[in-house]
């Protein structure tokens, strides 16, 4: 009987607010996770390779960096970002949604931290000998790096960035702290609307799942054409 009316409830929660769950909430959630996910990489990539930099006060400092990221909790950043970044940048407050805006800079630094990490150590898997090669050749040292070490590295890693990006989608569950808009945020408006609890996580529960189910299979297929394209 629990589980029928279980049922019964989700498909009214979800029939009432549905504009909301996918319009707003997932709209939201995909906008933070695409931004965190876009900046995330281009800094996590600089991140790499200024590690893997020859100038060691460089790749100390960035190491520091790193390890403060991924040694703090994530909502810590995301408190840090949203109330440091507006006293920082006095002009954020005029930008309309700037909330959601020092949320996802907080989450890309934080994904910056784990992709520099995961593309560092696809560089350092691909075989020396390529980059000794291509050194022969007369190609200097970025060029190397962007064409010949790069992309050898991104097939190897694309698994572990693929990973990274599903934790992502996730994690900006807790920008439902900053009200922002996105799933969470949908979950805490309908709760707090009609206090139906349990029904209306699951609808929650479903509609990340499903976001997360088709990312997985579009990175495997995408997995599949590079290593068909090696």
């Amino acid at each position: 009987m629990y589980f029928i009316e279980l049922l019964q409830n989700m498909g009214k929660v979800y029939t009432k607010y549905w504009r909301l769950f996918l319009f707003e909430g997932v709209s939201n959630t995909l906008l933070l996770a695409a931004i965190a996910v876009l900046f995330g990489t281009v800094i996590g990539s600089l991140f790499a390779i200024m590690k893997l930099s020859r100038f060691k006060p460089l790749g100390w400092m960035i190491t520091a960096i790193v390890e403060v990221l991924r040694g703090t909790p994530a909502l810590l950043q995301l408190y840090i970002g949203y109330f440091l970044l507006p006293t920082i940048i006095p002009a954020l407050g005029k930008i309309p949604n700037s909330e959601l805006f020092c949320v996802a800079v907080a989450l890309s630094l934080n994904s910056a931290a784990y992709v520099s990490e995961i593309i560092r150590s696809g560089i350092e898997a691909v075989d020396r000998g390529q980059t000794e090669a291509a050194r022969c050749l007369g190609l200097n040292a970025s060029v190397t790096m962007m064409s010949i070490v790069l992309p050898q590295a991104i097939k190897n890693i694309l698994p572990a960035l693929g990973n990274e990006f599903i934790t992502v989608i996730k994690e900006t569950s807790l920008a439902s702290t900053f009200f922002v808009g996105e799933l969470m945020t949908s979950y805490l408006i309908v709760k707090g609307a009609t206090h139906i609890t349990i029904p209306t996580l699951m609808v929650v529960g479903i509609i990340y799942f499903i976001l997360n189910f088709v990312l997985s299979k579009l990175m495997k297929l995408f997995e599949r054409r590079m290593k068909a394209h090696a």
